[in-house]
């Protein structure tokens, strides 16, 4: 069953993000992953979340991200993304096919 990262970015070093981003797409293909949404216009419809920019990966299954989340190779980068960003992430299991 796919796997779904969710994560909401509030950039505070642009220059420190951009290097951030130039880095990850690798390693998300590593781990099967893909980008759904990357940024882009964002409305609140309902509700007090109020996200600055919106990140959705897809990836094969729940191993898979977290295997990207743990990956040694990603250690600097997310490091990195710390400094540059706020960031909360969210894993949630998709839809079990039927």
């Amino acid at each position: 069953m796919a796997a779904y990262l969710i994560v909401d970015v509030e950039v505070k070093d642009p220059a420190g993000y951009e290097r951030y981003r130039a880095g990850v797409p690798a390693l998300i293909r590593k781990h099967g992953g893909e980008y759904l949404v990357r940024g882009g216009h964002l409305e609140v419809i309902e509700g007090t979340w109020r996200p600055k920019r919106v990140v959705v990966l897809k990836f094969p299954d729940r191993q898979a991200a977290q295997a990207f989340i743990d990956d040694p190779e990603y250690r600097p980068l997310k490091e990195l993304r710390h400094r540059a960003a706020q960031t909360d992430l969210v894993l949630v299991d998709g839809v079990q096919d039927r």
